[in-house]
């Protein structure tokens, strides 16, 4: 980190210490759980969160998807998933004051190295995984492994992912009195000490069977794709640490009906599924396909529209391009935040992952017939229009990835108003909705 990145995150500090001792420290007076990881840490916040409540505990959740407090949202502002000190104290002072006992907060790497959640008193940590992300800003994966590894600092419980390459690593980084709670697939890590298998797709979901302290156990949940399996089991884990009952556990995964921009269908009545979902980095838009694939009827065709965000991590553009590649019949590539970044510039980068995999549409040429595709249309509304109005077909799945719950996209330097579910229900209409007009607030 340069002198400049120092100086700031030295702000930072002075202003989450302030921040703390202004509002009275208020989650030493909380149960506080920690997730962090590359991909997963929304769905599983929100399930520990679930799970809690379920199991009658007053409990706040603060995700990217907002801050949630005894029944109310509370807006954390825009391409926020970590609020900075001045919000996430004061929310913490509101959960205390309302007779909260649990809160699960959603903690990035930008968080933990700036130093947002100090004060967070955490009592329990988890790590989903950590793969390629964020490399604009911590330069290194060790650096950014290193920040992610912070969270498991002075924590009593540290939930981890046996499956993940980072487990040993960030094992010897937990408290040295801090119980290690493993999970993960019996397939990779047998020994882990909750691990799921036999994953069966159902109409209404999926099942699996967890083997945990000596017991086997049959899982249902609305949510699919096998990372789902691990979320599910990186939040009993966390739970479990609370003494909450397996059978509460159960109930909960069943009830959960997951989040909105995770796998959310926009159901208009055509005979094709739409999915909005969030996957922003080479894994999750991996583990997304796969699960897609697997619940797509034969012969109908996995058509995918996504981009990469301006000014972040160039990287993993040619990463994310050979994910689609891999698992998509048909891929489009579009705007997702492009900021100061022309758009096109940055689909050709992702295109370098793409070249030796997919022919190039030229609008006319029956790709049905088989192979695989990539098209390049800048413009987001006209690329969800094509994907759902020219292209699919009965049976087949499209896929609209990168933006999930978000609600603006950020051109040059002004957040313009956007909604990718929005923008769908209009093509299923046969509209067309371009990138709006920019606002100043939403």
């Amino acid at each position: 980190m340069n002198l400049y990145g120092r100086w700031r995150n030295f702000q930072h500090l002075l202003t989450a210490v302030w921040q703390v001792i202004k509002n009275g420290y208020p989650a030493r007076d909380l149960t506080v759980i920690g997730v962090t990881g590359t991909d997963g840490k929304t769905t599983t916040t929100h399930l520990i969160g679930h799970i809690l409540s379920i199991a009658g505990y007053k409990t706040a959740v603060i995700s990217t998807l907002g801050a949630f407090l005894d029944g109310e949202e509370i807006d954390t502002g825009l391409h926020v998933t970590t609020p900075d000190p001045r919000v996430m104290q004061s929310i913490l002072a509101q959960a205390r004051q309302r007779g909260v006992t649990h809160v699960v907060i959603e903690t990035t790497s930008h968080g933990l190295d700036q130093h947002r959640v100090l004060g967070g008193n955490f009592k329990i940590g988890v790590v989903t995984n950590i793969t390629h992300e964020h490399l604009d800003y911590h330069k290194t994966f060790e650096r950014y492994r290193e920040a992610k590894a912070k969270l498991l600092r002075g924590v009593k419980v540290a939930v981890l992912n046996q499956d993940d390459p980072s487990f040993d690593y960030l094992q010897q980084k937990a408290s040295s009195d801090a119980k290690i709670i493993s999970y993960g697939s019996y397939d990779v890590s047998k020994h882990a000490m909750i691990v799921y298998k036999s994953v069966n797709l159902t109409p209404g979901g999926m099942e699996f069977e967890v083997k945990a302290e000596g017991k086997s156990m049959n899982f249902q949940t609305k949510l699919i794709g096998e990372y789902n399996a691990a979320n599910i089991l990186a939040a009993a884990g966390a739970v479990r640490s609370l003494n909450v009952a397996w059978d509460k556990i159960r109930e909960a995964v069943s009830s959960f009906a997951g989040l909105r921009g995770r796998m959310e269908v926009i159901n208009e009545g055509k005979k094709f599924t739409v999915v909005v979902d969030f996957a922003h980095t080479p894994g999750s838009l991996e583990n997304l396909l796969t699960a897609l694939g697997k619940i797509k009827p034969p012969k109908s065709k996995l058509i995918v529209a996504f981009g990469c965000p301006g000014q972040r991590d160039l990287g993993k553009r040619p990463l994310m391009g050979k994910a689609a590649a891999k698992l998509a019949d048909f891929i489009i590539l579009t705007a997702d935040d492009p900021r100061t970044e022309d758009v096109e510039r940055i689909i050709d980068d992702i295109t370098r992952g793409i070249r030796q995999e997919a022919q190039v549409w030229d609008g006319q040429t029956n790709w049905r017939k088989g192979g695989k595709w990539v098209v390049k249309v800048p413009e987001r509304g006209e690329a969800i229009a094509l994907a759902i109005q020219k292209l699919a077909a009965p049976g087949d799945i499209v896929a609209l990835c990168g933006k999930g719950h978000e609600r603006s996209m950020a051109i040059d330097n002004m957040e313009y108003p956007w909604s990718d579910q929005e923008a769908a229900r209009v093509s299923l209409k046969g509209g067309v909705k371009r990138m709006g007009d920019k606002i100043s607030n939403f």
